[in-house]
Parts: structure tokens; C-alpha cells; sequence
């Protein structure tokens, strides 16, 4: 089953204006989680504008469908973060509930959850 890393493209850390300002700190951090997904059948990426998480930026959802969803924020916009979730989300998808054990979770995510929801209810 896939899992989708929802990365949100808004996000600016604090300084973000003495800095670069071409591209938002969530544009890094999602162009650097799709390099990182490529090539991946069990995880794919999307953008959103905007998960209203901005005093815990940069912020991140990973869902399933039937599993618990995950939301983490205070990322630094680097290729250590990305690779980290990618991880992270891999492991989401291998497990049957979307729970990953956390001995097994990447260093990189480790203080960075926010929330855990549970599946949405089946229609049927």
C-alpha cells in the first residue's frame, strides 16, 4: 500500500527573510524529499499550500489509507531531514497500521512529531 509524504511548500523558518528568499523553506524541503522518494513504489509526495502548522515549520503529514496518519513539523529544509522521513514513511508503509516501532524510526525524525490520527472509519 502506498504512503504519501504531504509536504507543506509555504513553510518558512525563523530567519528564513535574511536569507535566500527564492524559494520557501518548505520548496527546499519538499524538492529534497521527492529527490529522496525517487524511484520509490511504496512511497510518492505531494505539496500542499499551507498546513497551518507555521510556528512548527517545516511541516509534514504521512498518510495511508486504514492507517494512522502523522503529522511532524521543525524540520531544518536539508537532505539529512528528507532522507529521514522518506525512511520514516517507508516503514509506515510496510506496517499493516501505519505504528512503526519506535526503535527502528531514522534519528532524523525523532522529536519532530506533532499529532497521530487515527484511520478514518470504513464507509461500508
Amino acid at each position: 500500500m502506498t504512503t504519501w509524504i504531504t509536504v507543506c511548500d509555504t513553510c518558512k523558518c525563523d530567519g528564513w527573510e535574511t536569507g535566500d528568499m527564492s524559494l520557501t523553506d518548505g520548496e527546499r524541503l519538499a524538492d529534497l524529499v521527492e529527490a529522496a522518494a525517487t524511484g520509490r513504489t511504496d512511497v510518492r509526495t505531494r505539496r500542499v499550500s499551507c498546513m497551518l502548522g507555521c510556528e512548527r515549520s517545516c511541516n509534514i503529514a504521512v498518510q495511508a489509507a486504514g492507517k494512522l496518519s502523522f503529522t511532524l513539523g521543525r524540520f531544518a529544509p536539508d537532505e539529512g531531514s528528507a532522507q529521514a522521513i522518506v525512511d520514516w514513511a517507508a516503514l509506515h508503509a510496510d506496517s499493516a497500521s501505519g505504528q512503526v516501532p519506535y526503535r527502528t524510526w531514522p534519528e532524523g525524525v525523532k522529536g519532530h512529531f506533532v499529532a497521530r490520527l487515527p484511520p478514518l472509519p470504513d464507509d461500508g
